[in-house]
């Protein structure tokens, strides 16, 4: 239903001549004559059929009904130029919503976005981790990181990051029995795979363990989970050096052959349309990327 409403205009008349008891000061505040209050004040009252002021030779006194009524429309004033203010004193803000694989996401992005927070408090990132492909047309999708070849059709790929691939365990089952010394070792321990064998394969191929069964061990859809597997200590986990730097660092994981890296295929790319490449929020995020992967070179 729409709302009755006197005129704007006849309300702040009243109001400013109600709360300073005068007509000449009601139209002082308001930059108007005085005749224009009075005009206003009384098409008001006629509009309503009640009188909002007594009129005296040299004073102006309001009505009960207009006392009421001036305490009701001051404060919604006070409110308006308070909701006001308000509106103008915040920045206007922009979504930016990333689309990213749920393990990048966990182990490399999320633990440094307050520095992208601090730095663009304009912007506010939706962070939507997915195995699938974004087509940026109807998901809703401005952005994305994404670990492959670099082929990305009718899209920008900027190259962000490059990466490696080793084994890692916990440092308890570096010390508990079977050992594990060299590579040979592995053949008497659980190997966890992501996704697939194909990474262990190569690994031992190139450390001359080709003669270790490379199919054993659980497969984990998510590279996290495979990460939390190994600090669990339940087995040896073919890692990728960007996911697991936080672990090695803390101490909570251990590459046992250490310098027996393997580079990987792939790389993370950021992904985006190139109608979006000039977007303010778009710049905004991959010059903060590459900032966070400097800051970690440096």
């Amino acid at each position: 239903m729409s709302r009755e409403l006197p005129s704007l205009n006849a309300l702040r008349a009243f109001e400013a001549a109600a709360r300073l008891g005068s007509f000449t000061r009601g139209a002082r505040e308001l930059n108007v004559t005085q005749a224009a209050v009075s005009h206003q004040v009384r098409a008001l009252e006629q509009a309503l059929g009640i009188n909002l002021f007594v009129r005296r030779p040299r004073a102006l006194e309001l009505t009960p009904a207009g006392q009421r009524y001036r305490l009701s429309v001051t404060d919604a004033f006070d409110r308006i130029h308070a909701a006001t203010r308000e509106l103008l004193a915040r920045p206007e803000r922009t979504l930016l919503t990333v689309s990213v694989l749920p393990s990048f996401a966990a182990r490399w992005l999320v633990p440094r976005l307050g520095r992208f927070n601090q730095a663009h408090p304009d912007v506010d990132l939706r962070i939507a981790p997915t195995q699938e492909l974004a087509d940026f047309s109807g998901d809703g999708i401005d952005i994305a990181i994404r670990y492959g070849r670099g082929r990305y059709p009718g899209l920008l790929a900027t190259r962000l990051l490059d990466d490696e691939l080793f084994p890692v365990c916990s440092p308890g089952l570096l010390d508990s029995q079977p050992r594990l010394r060299d590579a040979d070792d592995l053949a008497a321990h659980t190997l966890l795979h992501d996704e697939n064998h194909d990474d262990w394969k190569r690994w031992l191929l190139a450390a001359d363990a080709g003669h270790v069964d490379a199919e054993r061990g659980p497969v984990f859809s998510d590279a996290s989970m495979l990460i939390q597997a190994a600090v669990d200590g339940q087995g040896v986990g073919m890692a990728r050096r960007v996911l697991v730097s936080h672990e090695l660092t803390a101490g909570r994981l251990i590459r046992p052959f250490d310098g027996r890296g393997l580079a990987s295929d792939f790389a993370y790319y950021v992904v985006y349309p190139r109608a979006a490449a000039r977007r303010a929020p778009i710049r905004a995020f991959r010059a903060w990327l590459r900032s966070e992967v400097t800051r970690d070179s440096g």
